[in-house]
Parts: C-alpha cells; sequence; structure tokens
C-alpha cells in the first residue's frame, strides 16, 4: 500500500500480516468501508477543483482493479442517518469481498489501481476499512419465525423503502472479537423479539481482523440488519421493552460504537457469505 494516506492512519502490522500470510492459511476477507467526503475534492497535484469528494471518488471507482485480483462489491449505500457516533459523520458505506488477504495487498500495485487512487485521495476526508470475517448469527427464538414484509406493521414503500442499519461495535471486553458478551447476548433476545415482528432480516455480522485504514480505535464487530422501511427500524427503537434491554444490558457492553442507516444500492453480504 502507499506509505502514506491523508484520509487515516495506515496499520503496517495488519498489512505486512496480510501480504506474508501463507497460502494455506489465507482466504476470504471482507473488507468494510465507512467514508467521509471532502466537500470539493483537493488533488495532491494543486490543481482547481471544482468537484465534490463524492464525485471525486465516483471517478475513483475501482471495479476494474478488484476485478483483476477477483475482488468484487458485495454492499454499496447511502447513509441516511446516523444515529449513534459522534464524528465523523459518515456519508457511504461499503463492503467488498476478496478472495484472499494478499489479493487485497497485491491490487494497491495494479497500474489501474494506482492510476485512479489520485481521485479517492482527493475526495476523502477520512475513511475507516475494516478487515473482517463472517460469524454465526443467533436463530429466532423459540415461537418466532420471520414475518413477510407485507405482513408487518409498516412494510415497503415508494416512499419508504428497505433500509439496512449498520452496528459498528467496540465491547468493552477487548477479548470479544470473535464472541459477543454476556449482556450483549441478552439485549439481542430481548431486542430480536420485537425487531422479528416488524420483519427484522440479518444480512451478516463480522467479527473484526483488524483496521488497515483507521484513526486508532479498534473494532470488534460489524453488524448489518435490514428492515423493510425505516419506519419499521424506528417502531423497534422507541419499543419500551427495547429500551430496557438497552439500558440494563447493551449500554453496559458496549464501550464505543457507529450506529447508522443506510438505503443500500446493492446488498449482496448474504449470498457472499454462503458462497
Amino acid at each position: 500500500m502507499s506509505n502514506t494516506v491523508r484520509y487515516g492512519t495506515l496499520n503496517r502490522e495488519y498489512g505486512m500480516k496480510m501480504a506474508t500470510m501463507p497460502p494455506e492459511d489465507d482466504g476470504p476477507v471482507w473488507m468494510v468501508n465507512l467514508m467521509k467526503y471532502r466537500e470539493v475534492a483537493d488533488y495532491a497535484d494543486g490543481r482547481e477543483s471544482t468537484i465534490s469528494g463524492r464525485d471525486a471518488d465516483d471517478a475513483y471507482s475501482p471495479l476494474d482493479s478488484l476485478a483483476a485480483v477477483g475482488a468484487r462489491p458485495v454492499f454499496f449505500g447511502n447513509v441516511d442517518q446516523q444515529l449513534l457516533g459522534d464524528e465523523p459523520k459518515w456519508d457511504r458505506i461499503g463492503v467488498v469481498k476478496y478472495p484472499t488477504r494478499k489479493s487485497f495487498i497485491d491490487m494497491q500495485s495494479l497500474p489501474s489501481f494506482q492510476k485512479s487512487h489520485h481521485h479517492k485521495d482527493a475526495g476523502m476526508e477520512t475513511t475507516i476499512v475494516i478487515g473482517t470475517q463472517p460469524m454465526p448469527v443467533p436463530e429466532a427464538p423459540e415461537g418466532f419465525e420471520l414475518i413477510d414484509w407485507a405482513d408487518v406493521p409498516h412494510p415497503p414503500t415508494a416512499d419508504d423503502g428497505p433500509v439496512v442499519v449498520m452496528h459498528v461495535i467496540r465491547f468493552n471486553d477487548a477479548a470479544a472479537a470473535h464472541t459477543t458478551p454476556d449482556h450483549m447476548e441478552q439485549y439481542q433476545t430481548a431486542a430480536g423479539k420485537v425487531a422479528l415482528g416488524h420483519g427484522v432480516r440479518i444480512s451478516g455480522w463480522f467479527a473484526v481482523e483488524d483496521t488497515i485504514i483507521g484513526d486508532g480505535r479498534a473494532w470488534h464487530q460489524v453488524r448489518f440488519n435490514e428492515f423493510p422501511s425505516k419506519a419499521a427500524f424506528m417502531a423497534v427503537v422507541t419499543d419500551p421493552s427495547r429500551l430496557e434491554a438497552q439500558k440494563d444490558h447493551r449500554e453496559v457492553a458496549i464501550a464505543d460504537t457507529y450506529a447508522l442507516i443506510v438505503r443500500a444500492a446493492l446488498n449482496d453480504l448474504e449470498a457472499s457469505i454462503d458462497s
């Protein structure tokens, strides 16, 4: 990877681990990208620019480079609302599945990637890029089952379609990267019963390996839950039993978090895990 990036701190130890991992130990990795854009693109060569940071990132779009190493985007969307987490205010979320960790590193040296990367550098104010692995998701509590979205209290409409609620979590338990603390388990049970009644679907839950670009913070899990509408999710948020469980258990378990409502243009997370 580039020796310096203006949009975050590079974790060279994780990068070296990915680059040198023996093939027999390597395998797919899901890179979760949280993106915050500059208001106006700022090109390092000093050229005058009037385009937005978002437009510069659109020009970057490394689809050819991803395809060259066998990677593909599996999630992409704009942040509709940031519920938890102060700064930065994230603009977009993307997830790319790479066939191996080494392929992520190899892509950085491709001529096609290097040619387009200056657009990302110009457009991105800050980013967090998290290497993750799929983790088991909880089964529905006994007596509860998935409800067709046509039958939920707040079904999708033309004005309020499906949303994905993304949670980036650091637990108080520093050893919790691949597990979930007891307090969080108890919260999930209580909140899950409410959410099932409003049509929740789990797109994917991921355990964090490490953060390749970030701000120095460590994270444990990234979760993607899909709801039939924003109204459906807000009904869950305001449910009294969920609020009680949040106070008694979730707030005890979590040290830091982002909670984002995302309008997804692409959501192949579940399929990418199964394939």
